[in-house]
């Protein structure tokens, strides 16, 4: 099946992660600790694996996203979502003996495939978390880069998610986001609705680039100000469009 869904991801690379088909998807999760729920369908975990890593690397599609994200030697990096570990190991070798690499993943067993992985290349830099659906688990003060790819559109309370994740940047840390520009349910997250959620939280977007090798746009944030209390936090009205034939 892995294959199978391998194979499809290649064919539409171009136009973002695997989907998860008609119907499957998640309604967002009842509202804890204070906090909104969202306003939009979440989309299922289909797969740790976004498409394979030779095909990827063709279209150099990792290195361009830490050039973009100003990723260099020393820095500290989290991986949320890391899946099978593409970025992971790229990141590794990006920031060098002297950075540090954390990557989280929510499903324990991915998570435990990726630790033996980790362990197996003998990334010493690298360690690896499980996170839970609204809390990456992050230390506070400790990252340069928080690094989410194809991922958001399966968080399903992003409001908690972000609110808990803001602690772990250090100063002037940035959130980079890749996802496809389309409905969530469409394995995507439309940038309005992206940038929206994230302000709610006391983020602000820095950046945003087209970016079609990684199947979408760049996106990247950084919090200012204070952060909000959750019963302050106003959520975000979502008009989602269907996706484009195409596209």
């Amino acid at each position: 099946m892995i294959r199978g869904a391998a194979a499809l991801c290649l064919t539409i690379l171009t136009l973002g992660a695997c989907d998860a088909g008609p119907g499957k998807v998640r309604q967002p999760a009842e509202p804890k600790y204070g906090f909104p729920a969202a306003d939009r369908p979440v989309a299922t975990i289909v797969s740790a694996r976004w498409s394979d890593e030779e095909s990827r690397d063709r279209l150099n599609e990792a290195e361009t996203v830490m050039d973009r994200a100003g990723i260099r030697k020393g820095m500290t990096v989290a991986d949320i979502g890391a899946g099978e570990g593409y970025y992971t190991i790229r990141l590794s070798a990006r920031v060098g003996a002297d950075g540090r690499v954390l990557a989280e993943d929510i499903v324990p067993e991915v998570r435990d495939t990726l630790a033996t992985r980790v362990a197996r290349e003998r990334l010493d830099n690298v360690s690896v978390r499980l996170g839970l659906p609204a809390d990456p688990r992050l230390p506070e003060n400790s990252f340069d880069r928080v690094l989410m790819v194809h991922m958001y559109h399966e968080i399903e309370s992003p409001y908690e998610f972000l609110w808990r994740m803001r602690p772990s940047l250090r100063p002037g840390g940035q959130v980079i986001v890749v996802d496809a520009n389309r409905a969530t349910q469409e394995h995507g997250t439309p940038p309005d609705l992206l940038k929206c959620e994230f302000a709610a939280v006391g983020y602000v977007q820095v950046a945003i680039q087209k970016m079609p090798t990684a199947g979408g746009y760049l996106a990247i944030f950084e919090a200012q100000g204070d952060r909000p209390e959750p019963q302050a936090i106003k959520p975000c009205k979502s008009v989602q469009q269907p996706a484009p034939k195409g596209g």
